[in-house]
Protein backbone atom coordinates (compact mmCIF):
# COMPACT_ATOMS: atom_id res chain seq x y z
CA UNK A 1 0.00 0.00 0.00
CA UNK A 2 1.12 3.58 -0.70
CA UNK A 3 1.35 5.46 2.58
CA UNK A 4 1.00 9.19 2.88
CA UNK A 5 3.83 10.39 5.16
CA UNK A 6 2.93 11.92 8.49
CA UNK A 7 2.98 15.71 8.03
CA UNK A 8 2.18 17.55 11.28
CA UNK A 9 -0.66 19.97 10.85
CA UNK A 10 -1.71 18.91 7.36
CA UNK A 11 -5.48 19.00 6.79
CA UNK A 12 -7.46 16.94 4.29
CA UNK A 13 -11.03 17.48 3.14
CA UNK A 14 -12.77 14.36 1.82
CA UNK A 15 -16.28 14.68 0.46
CA UNK A 16 -18.62 11.78 1.16
CA UNK A 17 -16.47 10.24 3.87
CA UNK A 18 -19.16 8.24 5.65
CA UNK A 19 -18.94 5.08 3.54
CA UNK A 20 -17.34 3.37 0.57
CA UNK A 21 -14.16 4.81 -0.91
CA UNK A 22 -14.56 8.01 1.12
CA UNK A 23 -14.53 6.05 4.36
CA UNK A 24 -11.40 4.13 3.33
CA UNK A 25 -9.65 7.37 2.43
CA UNK A 26 -10.61 8.97 5.74
CA UNK A 27 -9.30 5.96 7.67
CA UNK A 28 -6.04 5.86 5.73
CA UNK A 29 -5.39 9.57 6.01
CA UNK A 30 -6.05 9.58 9.76
CA UNK A 31 -3.76 6.59 10.12
CA UNK A 32 -1.02 8.49 8.30
CA UNK A 33 -1.23 11.50 10.60
CA UNK A 34 -3.51 13.87 8.71
CA UNK A 35 -6.32 15.85 10.27
CA UNK A 36 -9.44 15.08 8.26
CA UNK A 37 -12.74 16.88 7.70
CA UNK A 38 -15.59 15.28 5.82
CA UNK A 39 -19.27 15.70 5.14
CA UNK A 40 -22.21 13.63 4.01
CA UNK A 41 -25.98 14.03 3.92
CA UNK A 42 -26.40 11.77 6.96
CA UNK A 43 -24.14 10.44 9.67
CA UNK A 44 -23.20 6.78 10.12
CA UNK A 45 -21.80 4.46 12.77
CA UNK A 46 -18.35 5.02 11.28
CA UNK A 47 -18.68 8.79 11.58
CA UNK A 48 -19.98 8.59 15.15
CA UNK A 49 -17.23 6.20 16.25
CA UNK A 50 -14.44 8.14 14.54
CA UNK A 51 -15.64 11.43 16.02
CA UNK A 52 -15.14 9.92 19.49
CA UNK A 53 -11.90 8.05 18.74
CA UNK A 54 -10.25 10.91 16.81
CA UNK A 55 -11.76 13.91 18.56
CA UNK A 56 -8.84 16.25 17.83
CA UNK A 57 -8.07 15.11 14.30
CA UNK A 58 -11.46 14.35 12.74
CA UNK A 59 -14.48 16.52 12.07
CA UNK A 60 -17.79 15.78 10.32
CA UNK A 61 -20.60 18.08 9.30
CA UNK A 62 -23.84 17.54 7.43
CA UNK A 63 -23.90 19.00 3.91
CA UNK A 64 -25.66 18.27 0.63
CA UNK A 65 -23.99 18.14 -2.79
CA UNK A 66 -26.97 19.88 -4.35
CA UNK A 67 -26.82 22.82 -1.94
CA UNK A 68 -23.80 24.89 -2.98
CA UNK A 69 -24.08 27.25 -0.03
CA UNK A 70 -23.83 24.36 2.43
CA UNK A 71 -20.57 23.31 0.75
CA UNK A 72 -19.11 26.81 0.96
CA UNK A 73 -20.13 27.03 4.61
CA UNK A 74 -18.56 23.62 5.27
CA UNK A 75 -15.19 24.73 3.86
CA UNK A 76 -15.32 27.94 5.91
CA UNK A 77 -16.01 25.88 9.04
CA UNK A 78 -13.06 23.58 8.27
CA UNK A 79 -10.72 26.57 8.02
CA UNK A 80 -12.10 27.98 11.26
CA UNK A 81 -11.51 24.68 13.03
CA UNK A 82 -8.17 23.58 11.54
CA UNK A 83 -6.79 26.93 10.21
CA UNK A 84 -5.78 25.46 6.82
CA UNK A 85 -6.63 23.04 4.01
CA UNK A 86 -3.85 21.12 2.25
CA UNK A 87 -5.79 18.45 0.38
CA UNK A 88 -9.22 18.16 -1.19
CA UNK A 89 -10.48 14.80 -2.42
CA UNK A 90 -13.71 15.28 -4.36
CA UNK A 91 -14.96 11.77 -3.76
CA UNK A 92 -18.72 12.14 -3.27
CA UNK A 93 -20.99 11.49 -6.23
CA UNK A 94 -24.44 10.24 -7.17
CA UNK A 95 -25.11 7.50 -9.74
CA UNK A 96 -28.55 7.15 -11.28
CA UNK A 97 -29.20 4.75 -14.15
CA UNK A 98 -32.00 5.66 -16.54
CA UNK A 99 -32.38 6.23 -20.25
CA UNK A 100 -32.09 9.89 -21.20
CA UNK A 101 -35.41 9.90 -23.05
CA UNK A 102 -37.30 8.95 -19.89
CA UNK A 103 -35.28 11.03 -17.42
CA UNK A 104 -36.93 14.12 -15.97
CA UNK A 105 -35.32 17.54 -16.25
CA UNK A 106 -35.22 17.65 -12.45
CA UNK A 107 -33.17 14.45 -12.27
CA UNK A 108 -30.80 15.68 -15.00
CA UNK A 109 -30.18 18.91 -13.10
CA UNK A 110 -29.71 16.95 -9.87
CA UNK A 111 -27.06 14.67 -11.39
CA UNK A 112 -25.13 17.57 -12.91
CA UNK A 113 -25.32 19.49 -9.63
CA UNK A 114 -24.07 16.56 -7.55
CA UNK A 115 -21.37 15.24 -9.87
CA UNK A 116 -20.00 18.39 -11.49
CA UNK A 117 -21.17 21.64 -9.90
CA UNK A 118 -20.50 20.42 -6.33
CA UNK A 119 -16.86 19.38 -6.99
CA UNK A 120 -16.26 22.68 -8.78
CA UNK A 121 -17.72 24.58 -5.82
CA UNK A 122 -15.57 22.68 -3.32
CA UNK A 123 -12.42 23.05 -5.43
CA UNK A 124 -12.98 26.80 -5.72
CA UNK A 125 -13.50 27.25 -1.98
CA UNK A 126 -10.57 25.03 -0.97
CA UNK A 127 -8.19 26.45 -3.59
CA UNK A 128 -8.83 29.95 -2.28
CA UNK A 129 -7.56 28.82 1.11
CA UNK A 130 -4.63 26.87 -0.41
CA UNK A 131 -3.58 30.00 -2.33
CA UNK A 132 -3.06 31.78 1.00
CA UNK A 133 -0.73 29.02 2.17
CA UNK A 134 2.19 27.24 0.48
CA UNK A 135 0.01 25.34 -2.00
CA UNK A 136 -2.10 22.21 -1.88
CA UNK A 137 -3.57 19.26 -3.74
CA UNK A 138 -6.94 18.65 -5.40
CA UNK A 139 -7.96 15.13 -6.41
CA UNK A 140 -11.18 14.65 -8.36
CA UNK A 141 -12.62 11.13 -8.36
CA UNK A 142 -14.10 10.53 -11.78
CA UNK A 143 -15.39 7.32 -13.44
CA UNK A 144 -14.66 5.11 -16.42
CA UNK A 145 -18.09 6.20 -17.63
CA UNK A 146 -16.29 9.43 -18.59
CA UNK A 147 -14.15 7.63 -21.17
CA UNK A 148 -16.32 4.71 -22.30
CA UNK A 149 -20.02 4.81 -23.11
CA UNK A 150 -22.50 2.68 -21.16
CA UNK A 151 -26.23 2.48 -21.62
CA UNK A 152 -28.35 4.34 -19.07
CA UNK A 153 -25.69 6.63 -17.62
CA UNK A 154 -25.41 9.38 -20.26
CA UNK A 155 -25.92 12.28 -17.84
CA UNK A 156 -23.65 10.81 -15.16
CA UNK A 157 -21.02 10.19 -17.85
CA UNK A 158 -21.30 13.77 -19.09
CA UNK A 159 -20.78 15.12 -15.58
CA UNK A 160 -17.73 12.93 -14.94
CA UNK A 161 -16.21 13.79 -18.33
CA UNK A 162 -16.72 17.44 -17.42
CA UNK A 163 -14.94 16.81 -14.13
CA UNK A 164 -11.90 15.43 -15.95
CA UNK A 165 -11.79 18.45 -18.24
CA UNK A 166 -12.16 20.72 -15.24
CA UNK A 167 -9.18 19.02 -13.58
CA UNK A 168 -6.90 19.62 -16.56
CA UNK A 169 -7.81 23.27 -16.95
CA UNK A 170 -7.68 23.93 -13.21
CA UNK A 171 -4.19 22.43 -13.07
CA UNK A 172 -3.13 25.09 -15.59
CA UNK A 173 -4.72 27.86 -13.54
CA UNK A 174 -3.37 26.80 -10.14
CA UNK A 175 0.09 25.48 -10.98
CA UNK A 176 1.73 28.84 -10.32
CA UNK A 177 0.25 28.73 -6.82
CA UNK A 178 1.86 25.32 -6.16
CA UNK A 179 -1.53 23.61 -6.21
CA UNK A 180 -1.61 20.27 -8.03
CA UNK A 181 -4.85 19.00 -9.58
CA UNK A 182 -5.44 15.47 -10.90
CA UNK A 183 -8.28 13.05 -11.63
CA UNK A 184 -8.52 9.44 -10.52
CA UNK A 185 -10.71 7.32 -12.78
CA UNK A 186 -11.76 4.13 -10.99
CA UNK A 187 -12.97 1.09 -12.87
CA UNK A 188 -15.57 -1.23 -11.38
CA UNK A 189 -15.04 -1.93 -7.69
CA UNK A 190 -17.21 -3.03 -4.78
CA UNK A 191 -19.00 -0.04 -3.26
CA UNK A 192 -22.51 1.17 -2.58
CA UNK A 193 -22.81 2.35 -6.17
CA UNK A 194 -22.21 -1.17 -7.52
CA UNK A 195 -24.21 -3.02 -4.87
CA UNK A 196 -27.06 -3.64 -7.31
CA UNK A 197 -24.85 -5.17 -9.99
CA UNK A 198 -25.93 -8.78 -10.45
CA UNK A 199 -23.49 -11.67 -10.14
CA UNK A 200 -23.90 -12.35 -13.87
CA UNK A 201 -22.93 -8.78 -14.70
CA UNK A 202 -20.00 -8.96 -12.30
CA UNK A 203 -18.78 -12.09 -14.07
CA UNK A 204 -19.22 -10.36 -17.42
CA UNK A 205 -17.22 -7.33 -16.24
CA UNK A 206 -14.48 -9.64 -14.97
CA UNK A 207 -14.25 -11.44 -18.31
CA UNK A 208 -13.96 -8.13 -20.17
CA UNK A 209 -11.25 -6.84 -17.83
CA UNK A 210 -7.69 -7.84 -18.81
CA UNK A 211 -6.82 -8.49 -15.15
CA UNK A 212 -9.92 -10.68 -14.87
CA UNK A 213 -11.67 -9.13 -11.85
CA UNK A 214 -13.21 -6.07 -10.23
CA UNK A 215 -10.89 -3.81 -8.26
CA UNK A 216 -10.51 -4.02 -4.52
CA UNK A 217 -11.53 -0.69 -3.00
CA UNK A 218 -8.11 -0.44 -1.37
CA UNK A 219 -6.48 -0.43 -4.81
CA UNK A 220 -8.46 2.68 -5.74
CA UNK A 221 -7.45 4.27 -2.44
CA UNK A 222 -3.79 3.40 -3.11
CA UNK A 223 -3.80 5.26 -6.42
CA UNK A 224 -5.58 8.24 -4.90
CA UNK A 225 -3.18 8.48 -1.97
CA UNK A 226 -0.19 8.14 -4.28
CA UNK A 227 -1.28 11.37 -5.98
CA UNK A 228 -1.40 13.01 -2.55
CA UNK A 229 2.14 11.96 -1.68
CA UNK A 230 5.55 13.59 -2.25
CA UNK A 231 6.25 10.80 -4.77
CA UNK A 232 3.74 12.55 -7.07
CA UNK A 233 5.11 16.06 -6.52
CA UNK A 234 5.61 16.68 -10.27
CA UNK A 235 2.29 15.20 -11.43
CA UNK A 236 -0.53 17.59 -12.22
CA UNK A 237 -3.24 17.91 -14.84
CA UNK A 238 -3.35 14.14 -15.33
CA UNK A 239 -6.15 11.59 -15.53
CA UNK A 240 -5.05 8.37 -13.81
CA UNK A 241 -7.18 5.40 -14.90
CA UNK A 242 -7.35 2.52 -12.37
CA UNK A 243 -9.55 -0.03 -14.12
CA UNK A 244 -7.63 -3.25 -14.62
CA UNK A 245 -7.39 -2.44 -18.32
CA UNK A 246 -11.09 -2.57 -19.20
CA UNK A 247 -10.87 0.69 -21.18
CA UNK A 248 -7.65 -0.08 -23.03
Amino acid sequence: MTAVPTIPGKVAVVSGGSRGLGRVLVERLLGDGWRVATFSRTTSDFIDQTTVAEERNFWWRQADLEESQSLVEFVSAVVQRFQRIDLLINNAGVLHQELLLTMSAKKINSLIASNLVAPITLARACAKQMSRQDGGIVINVSSINAIRGYRGVAVYSAAKAGLDGFSRSLARELGALNIRVNSVVPGFFDTGMTARVTSDNRDRIGRRTPLGRLADIREIADATLFLCSPAASFITGQTIVVDGGITC
